[in-house]
C-alpha cells in the first residue's frame, strides 16, 4: 500500500480528490435540480411555468398535429378493418385509459397540482367534463357514419361558432384581416374536401350536433388554462371522471347493440389499446395547444392537418384527389399562412408596447428652481464624514 501511494505521489492524490469532489458537486447539482422541479410541480403556479417553459405554441401544436393525424387513421382502422363499430364505447375506452394513466402519474407524484378549488368553481369543471364527452363521443360517431372528407367539412362550421361564442361570452373580437384569412381557409378546405362527401342522414345529424359542443369545449379548455393556473394534466385529472360518466349515459342512445358479442382477440385488442393510447396523447396535446394558443388557432391547425394529408397523399403516394381538391388545399394553406403571420404580428406589437413601461425606470419630475434657490450658496454636508 505504501509503494502504491509513493508511486501515485501527492499530485495524483490531489487529482483523484478533485475528481471525487467534482463528482460530488455534480451529484448535488443534479439532486438540487430534481428537487426544484419536484417543488415546482407541487404548486399550480410552478407547474404552469414549467408547462409554458417546455411546451410553447410551436411544440404544443406540432405535438398535437402528429397525434391527431395518427388517431384519425387509427380510429378509422379500428372502426373499419377491425369492425369495432361502437364509437361511444371506443371513446369511453380512451378516457378510462387516460384516467388510469393519470392515476399512475399521481401515485408517482408526477401529476401537477391544480389551483385551489375556491379559484375555479366546480360548475366550470363539471361543464367542461360534460361538454368534452359530447364533443369526443359525437366526433367518433360522425367519423363512423361519414367519410373523412365530410368529417373535415363539418369542422369548417366550428370556426364561426367559436368566433361568435367568444364574442357573446367574453366580448372578444378579431380583426377584419383575420376574418378574411379565416374565410379563405374555410373556402379552401371546402373545395379540397368536396369530392369526398359520403354521408347518410343520421351521420349528417350527428355531425351538425357535434359543432356546438366542439366549439364550447375548445373555448373552455383555452380559457381555464390561460385565465387560471391550470395545467393540461391537472385539468384532465379533474374533468375525466365527469366525461366518463356522461359517455356511459350516451352509450345506449348512440351505440348499436351487440358490444358484448365482439371478439376480443389479441390483434383486435392490441389495435384498440393503441387507439386508446393515441386518444390520451390527443387529449393531452390538444389541451397543451389550447393553453398555448387559442380556440380559433386550434381549429385552423385541424384544417391544416386536412390539407397536409391530402397534399401528402398526392405528392408521396401518387393519389389523385383531383385538380379542384389540390387547388383548394393550396388556397387553404395560403389563408393559414396569412392568419399565422397576422397572429405573430399582433403578438409582436403587444410585446413591443409593453416593453417601454416594463424596462424604463420611472423618472421623477424635476421641480424648476426658484430665484431664491439660485441665490443660496451650495453648502457641502459633512455630517457623515469621519
Amino acid at each position: 500500500m505504501g509503494l502504491f501511494s509513493s508511486l501515485l505521489g501527492h499530485d495524483s492524490r490531489r487529482f483523484i480528490k478533485r475528481k471525487d469532489s467534482d463528482a460530488g458537486e455534480a451529484g448535488r447539482a443534479l439532486e438540487e435540480l430534481r428537487s426544484s422541479l419536484f417543488n415546482e410541480l407541487r404548486t399550480s403556479e410552478g407547474a404552469k411555468r414549467q408547462q409554458q417553459r417546455f411546451c410553447g405554441p410551436v411544440v404544443a401544436m406540432t405535438f398535437n398535429f402528429m397525434v391527431a393525424v395518427g388517431i384519425i387513421l387509427g380510429n378509422k382502422l379500428v372502426m373499419g378493418r377491425v369492425g369495432f363499430n361502437y364509437p361511444i364505447f371506443l371513446t369511453l375506452i380512451h378516457y378510462v385509459t387516460a384516467w388510469i394513466l393519470l392515476a399512475i402519474f399521481k401515485a408517482f407524484s408526477l401529476l401537477p397540482v391544480g389551483p385551489p378549488s375556491k379559484t375555479t368553481p366546480f360548475s366550470s369543471l363539471f361543464a367542461l367534463g360534460a361538454v368534452m364527452a359530447f364533443a369526443s363521443g359525437l366526433a367518433n360517431t360522425s367519423l363512423n357514419h361519414n367519410s373523412v372528407g365530410f368529417y373535415q367539412m363539418a369542422k369548417i362550421a366550428v370556426t364561426p361558432t367559436i368566433v361568435t361564442a367568444e364574442f357573446f361570452l367574453f366580448r372578444k373580437t378579431i380583426s377584419f384581416s383575420k376574418v378574411v384569412a379565416l374565410v379563405v381557409v374555410s373556402f379552401g378546405v371546402a373545395v379540397a374536401t368536396v369530392t369526398d362527401l359520403e354521408f347518410n342522414a343520421f351521420g349528417a345529424c350527428v355531425a351538425f350536433a357535434w359543432i356546438v359542443p366542439s366549439a364550447i369545449n375548445k373555448i373552455l379548455w383555452s380559457n381555464l388554462q390561460q385565465q387560471g393556473n391550470w395545467t393540461a394534466l391537472a385539468l384532465m385529472w379533474k374533468t375525466t371522471p365527469v366525461t366518463i360518466f356522461f359517455l356511459v349515459a350516451l352509450m345506449p342512445w348512440l351505440d348499436p347493440p351487440g358490444v358484448l358479442s365482439f371478439k376480443w382477440g389479441p390483434t383486435n385488442t392490441s389495435a384498440i389499446l393503441v387507439s386508446a393510447l393515441l386518444g390520451f396523447l390527443l387529449q393531452w396535446s390538444g389541451a397543451l395547444a389550447l393553453g398555448a394558443t387559442s380556440a380559433t388557432s386550434h381549429v385552423v391547425l385541424g384544417q391544416f392537418k386536412t390539407c397536409v394529408i391530402l397534399l401528402g397523399g398526392y405528392l408521396l403516394f401518387g393519389s389523385d384527389p383531383g385538380l379542384v381538391s389540390i387547388v383548394g388545399a393550396i388556397l387553404a394553406l395560403c389563408g393559414m399562412s396569412v392568419y399565422t403571420s397576422l397572429n405573430l404580428k399582433e403578438s409582436t406589437e403587444k410585446s413591443t408596447n409593453l416593453l417601454p413601461s416594463q424596462n424604463l425606470p420611472s423618472v421623477k419630475p424635476v421641480k424648476p428652481k426658484s430665484s431664491e434657490d439660485e441665490e443660496k450658496p451650495l453648502v457641502e454636508d459633512n455630517s457623515s464624514a469621519v
